[in-house]
């Protein structure tokens, strides 16, 4: 199956989206790690869409993505990207949260490297998870990106508590 890929500037950098004919399967950070995949440049339904929500997502309108992902990875990984998905917009949680939310309590550095490898950066918020201790700890996008989204977050939700 053919893979394609978009380009989308967004406020925190050069974002690359690639997708398969099932769903999104990666958002790179342009600047940032290789991008492992080839793919032709090629906009098709799906990637328009992506784009256009995350468009929203970036000016405060949108709090949940609603796109096909077609994410290879272990049961564990999927466990961890569902728990992931659940936190709500403009809130942290802990790895140690999310190993429990995944069906292992014990397994906050095993979440750690499953956050690390969520190929669907910003629609799967990897950018919401934290330290035990609340700090701000790992982001493939770089810290300053995840500072950024947080703030973003916080700011557009308290906003819409205000009106």
């Amino acid at each position: 199956m053919s893979t394609c890929s978009v380009y989308y500037d967004s406020p925190v950098g050069r974002l690359r989206l690639f997708a398969s004919g099932r769903g999104i399967t990666a958002i790179r950070f342009a600047d940032s790690r290789p991008v492992r995949q080839e793919a032709g440049e090629e906009e098709t339904p799906l990637l328009r869409e992506a784009v256009r929500q995350l468009a929203e997502y970036f000016e405060g309108k949108r709090r949940r993505f609603e796109l096909s992902l077609d994410l290879p990875g272990t049961d564990f990984q999927k466990r961890v990207w569902q728990a992931l998905l659940a936190v709500p917009y403009g809130e942290t949680r802990s790895y140690g949260q999310i190993a429990v939310a995944a069906g292992s309590p014990k397994g906050a550095r095993a979440t750690g490297m499953a956050c690390n490898r969520n190929a669907v950066s910003i629609i799967v918020p990897c950018h919401r998870i934290v330290g035990a201790g609340g700090q701000l700890v790992g982001y493939a996008g770089g810290m300053e990106r995840k500072r950024w989204l947080l703030a973003m977050e916080r700011k557009c939700k308290d906003a819409s508590v205000n009106l």
